[in-house]
């Protein structure tokens, strides 16, 4: 089974997304995601073997919890650069109980022999996946066009555990567990 971890999008947040993906769709053919798969991962876990998921459940209860994470959802962007981009995001900003919930998770799952990460954590949303680089001057323009690239804020109080299904019309991601994120 393929396996991350992340946050949940409020409704809020995830209707104000689904309006700018609705506004912005028209203006190119590329693989846009779907708004309900939209989350902020905070480690991707990979392949997993079905009989210690278990395991991997008690392993997360042990990430020490930052506290509740305020979270900002603002900006777009492109990666890596907006001349030959693979990526169209939109932007995260969080207090740093975000980087510390990835570092951690990163570093307590390394014990039961997942991977550790190797690049530096850069929370965002994946809004579009780009294959070939087509005319992407309409979408440009578009985006240059918008009365606002704030999308919400909210409070995340809870981490999950989420499984990846891929099927014919892409991935479809369900929660198997959530750890709550302390008082803070």
């Amino acid at each position: 089974m393929r396996l991350f971890t992340g946050l949940d999008l409020p409704g809020d947040v995830v209707a104000n997304l689904e309006e700018l993906l609705r506004r912005l769709r028209p203006a190119a053919r590329i693989q846009w995601s779907p708004p309900a798969n939209l989350h902020v991962t905070t480690k991707f876990i990979g392949e997993w073997p079905d009989e210690k998921l278990d395991q991997l459940k008690d392993q997360l209860r042990t990430v020490p919890p930052p506290g509740k994470i305020d979270i900002a959802i603002a900006g777009l962007g492109w990666f890596p650069n907006p001349h030959s981009p693979r990526i169209f995001w939109c932007g995260i900003q969080a207090s740093d109980a975000l980087p510390t919930l990835a570092r951690d998770t990163d570093a307590t799952l390394v014990g039961i022999g997942v991977p550790k990460e190797t690049n530096p954590y850069s929370p965002h949303l994946t809004l579009a996946r780009i294959a070939e680089s087509g005319n992407l001057f309409p979408l440009k323009q578009a985006v240059s066009h918008l009365p606002s690239v704030d999308f919400g804020r909210f409070t995340a109080e809870t981490f999950h555990l989420y499984l990846s299904k891929t099927g014919p019309k892409g991935s479809v991601y369900s929660v198997l567990d959530s750890y709550p994120l302390g008082n803070e």
